[in-house]
């Protein structure tokens, strides 16, 4: 099982201690790090991560106003020199909180912890298919048979390799529905299957005989994860 996930931590230390920490363990898949509050939740707003490591104090933004801005579906485990917020963060369905300078061992347990949460909902997280509503019905999408998804004023267009389909699903639940490391938003009307690319070339994808534009909003999230699966 693959965890994504994201550090949002301010100390470049910190940060550096925690992202070790993370490729000490081959299960985890770190997506991106920040350092504030603000990019974090513009990331969150439009990608699916199963684990965030956050700090509290960061500055104008804190970690505990992040969790109380956005609803956060994934697991969180904190990571604070400062115990005061123990509570407030149990009060928010944190996974685990990590009190600096934690080792080793302790984030172990703290990882394990969500892990274990998410290895309840994996089945679902790892179906090789979704429904996807569609005029009066529900249609059955398998992943690998994706090309790429078009916004289209209210609608979102599927090109699959065999068919197209038209539906009022937004973005963000597609994005929510569908594992990260397969399909990644690239633009404000569009999202591609990783696996489908066939070129990259001056901020332009192209799948089959159709160019698709890459926007500066999605470029290092995109590149990023085409990094990730070269390895």
């Amino acid at each position: 099982m693959t965890i994504s996930c994201i550090i949002i931590e301010d100390e470049p230390l910190a940060l550096e201690r925690t992202r070790n920490f993370v490729l000490k363990l081959p299960f985890l898949n770190l997506l991106s790090s920040f350092d504030n509050g603000i990019d974090a939740l513009i990331f969150l707003k439009s990608n699916s991560v199963d684990l965030i490591f956050l700090d509290i104090n960061m500055g104008e933004f804190s970690g505990i106003q992040l969790l109380e801005a956005a609803t956060i579906k994934s697991e969180v485990i904190i990571t604070t020199a400062y115990n005061e917020y123990a509570l407030k963060g149990f009060d928010l369905n944190v996974t685990d909180y990590l009190l600096k300078p934690f080792t080793f061992e302790r984030f172990l347990q703290a990882v394990d912890k969500a892990q274990t949460n998410l290895s309840k909902t994996e089945v679902v997280r790892d179906n090789k298919f979704i429904f996807v509503k569609t005029e009066y019905r529900l249609e059955k999408l398998f992943l690998n048979e994706v090309l790429y998804i078009e916004g289209m004023r209210d609608y979102r267009r599927i090109h699959t390799i065999n068919k197209k389909i038209m539906t009022l699903q937004t973005f963000k639940e597609f994005e929510l529905d569908m594992p990260a490391s397969l399909i990644c938003r690239v633009h404000k009307s569009f999202m591609v299957a990783i696996d489908k690319i066939e070129s990259i070339e001056r901020d332009r994808i192209k799948i089959k005989d159709i160019l698709i534009p890459i926007s500066e909003t999605y470029k290092k999230i995109f590149f990023e994860r085409i990094n990730q699966s070269k390895k």
